[in-house]
């Protein structure tokens, strides 16, 4: 067998990822608790979620918390502990030692792999445990994400792409925790100075007055407070005023001068563009809206209206698909959005229109005239985000936790029931039309968040080895015949048929017929509209689906 080009290549202190794993204890059956026998490996683990502990089998307890990066050397047997909602990376290093009497020479081949951490270790059967941290921590968590992402890649330049993303995240932890490097002062200054800021808001701030308050440069003080912040200082500032103009909008009767001078603001013209560039709509309407029910068109983003009680004047509908037939909104007007001359009459003409990105596809940017026009910045994925900005410009504030509240129970309490039935059978969602099938990925899309996030589905290994950076890729039947996932659930797409029933010409294809799902009766059919969509009411919707077929 060919040498890979690691083998070749080997660097000194090149630490390399072996392995790494997500744990959620809402998934794991015995009595949340994991043994780990780190023998031949040191690991990180990284708390993502919920509480626990970490046992050394030495009387050394230590509690563990969303936020905590732990430390364990090889030679080292831990047990971790937690609740239900724990959850935790767990990353297994291997590390090249540097020969003394070879200073420019690694040995890495067979068995003998020396195990080993340079910068932290000289010997780990006697080390501690050691907690790090690693700031900000939404970096943290999105750099392992895509190192996670990419587990399953099988390419040597894939693999070394991920060895390279590890490594970046590895060098910023070490930095972050050489003493060296450490700024303690520094941050705690940096933190009293947010604190300025919240409790200041009203008063002229500046930068330079800032970072000479805590004795740093404005460049110095800039870069570190985006670091433990994710805004520029006067983004902040600004944030935190318009925050408290919020509730002065909602609460008082005061002039929209008064509210600027109040909230820090010299001038109301500036006031009202910031107001609107993190709004997204000005704050006469915001107010309006906060203190009696609008009247508001919102194509494809009626799930979300109607999720916080507001029934839209008009629910869009397309040629081929149809209405959104599970909102159940049979007493309301329909809008064709494919039709280029739709328009509204004089007992529909919304007072706010709200705009996804599809908008564009539909040139619905046309009735901008006709009303404020709001537009959605979110991504689909995150619906909760969407969910937040649509109660935030329709003043529904007060219901989005309920409505969000509603829905984690209800995919908690699944996801229990499914793991007891489902004991990690595959599952792959498709969406089939009479010139594509169409193969859904696990991170991304209408239907990956919800399967295999939400309810902890296992997705079939060709989901995450052809789609794992996809919303949806499209597939041959060559690679049809490939998936061999225990369930199938497929929805049926009649945009491009040319006649009734087209869509379904593939089931009754040899290899249709050949797959493991087809032949043991695990195909199950779905509702289009209701799975090819991101709002919440569709969501649950999907649940009470799988359930039905799986729980």
């Amino acid at each position: 067998m060919c040498p890979t080009i690691v083998q070749l290549i080997p660097k000194p202190w090149l630490c390399l990822l072996q392995h790494m794993k997500y744990m959620d204890y809402s998934q794991v059956d015995i009595a949340n608790r994991q043994t780990y026998n780190m023998t031949s490996s040191h690991a990180f683990f990284v708390v993502t979620d919920g509480h626990g502990s970490i046992d050394t089998l030495d009387n050394m307890d230590t509690r563990l918390e969303k936020g905590m990066i732990m430390f364990v050397p090889a030679g080292r047997t831990i047990v971790i502990e937690g609740s239900s909602e724990l959850q935790y990376y767990r990353l297994e290093l291997m590390v090249a030692e540097l020969k003394e009497d070879k200073a420019s020479r690694l040995s890495i081949t067979g068995e003998k792999v020396q195990q080993g951490l340079p910068v932290l270790i000289s010997d780990p059967d006697r080390l501690p445990l050691i907690e790090l941290n690693y700031s900000p921590w939404s970096s943290c968590l999105k750099s392992l994400e895509q190192i996670s992402r990419g587990q399953t890649a099988h390419d040597w330049l894939d693999q070394w792409e991920i060895q390279l993303r590890f490594q970046e995240w590895f060098r910023g932890l070490l930095r972050q925790n050489d003493p060296e490097f450490e700024s303690p002062d520094d941050r705690a200054r940096l933190q009293s100075s947010i604190r300025y800021i919240r409790e200041h808001y009203d008063q002229p701030i500046t930068v330079d007055d800032l970072a000479a308050e805590i004795r740093l440069t404005r460049s110095s003080y800039t870069r570190q407070f985006k670091e433990i912040t994710g805004k520029l200082p006067l983004d902040y500032v600004n944030a935190v005023r318009l925050e408290h103009s919020k509730l002065l909008l909602q609460m008082t009767d005061d002039r929209l001068h008064d509210i600027a001078q109040n909230v820090g603001f010299n001038n109301e013209y500036y006031f009202g563009r910031r107001f609107k560039q993190y709004t997204g709509v000005s704050p006469g309407l915001y107010r309006r809206h906060h203190r009696q029910e609008v009247r508001v068109f919102a194509p494809y983003l009626e799930d979300f209206v109607l999720a916080l009680g507001i029934k839209p004047v008009l629910q869009c509908s397309h040629r081929s698909w149809g209405r959104q037939h599970y909102l159940g909104m049979e007493d309301i007007p329909e809008f064709d959005v494919t039709r280029m001359d739709a328009g509204f009459n004089e007992t529909n003409v919304p007072e706010f229109i709200m705009l996804n990105d599809g908008y564009k596809r539909w040139n619905l940017d046309r009735f901008e005239q006709v009303a404020p026009t709001f537009y959605m910045e979110h991504e689909g994925e995150d619906w909760r985000s969407i969910l937040k900005s649509t109660a935030d410009v329709l003043g529904k504030v007060n219901r989005v936790q309920d409505v969000i509240g509603a829905y984690e129970d209800k995919a908690v309490e699944a996801k229990k029931q499914l793991t007891r039935h489902m004991r990690g059978q595959t599952v792959a969602f498709l969406r089939i039309s009479a010139s594509e099938i169409t193969l859904y990925g696990d991170q991304y899309g209408y239907v990956g968040p919800v399967l295999y996030h939400d309810l902890g589905l296992t997705p079939h290994f060709r989901v995450q080895q052809w789609a794992s950076q996809s919303r949806r890729v499209g597939i041959g039947l060559e690679q049809l015949s490939m998936l061999e996932a225990d369930h199938l659930f497929i929805t049926f797409d009649n945009m491009d048929s040319a006649y009734p029933g087209e869509e379904q010409k593939l089931l009754e294809s040899d290899e249709w017929r050949r797959l493991p799902a087809v032949k043991s009766g695990h195909v199950y059919e779905v509702d289009f509209m209701t799975w090819m969509n991101y709002g919440v009411i569709s969501h649950g919707k999907k649940i009470d689906d799988i359930l039905r077929y799986l729980g």
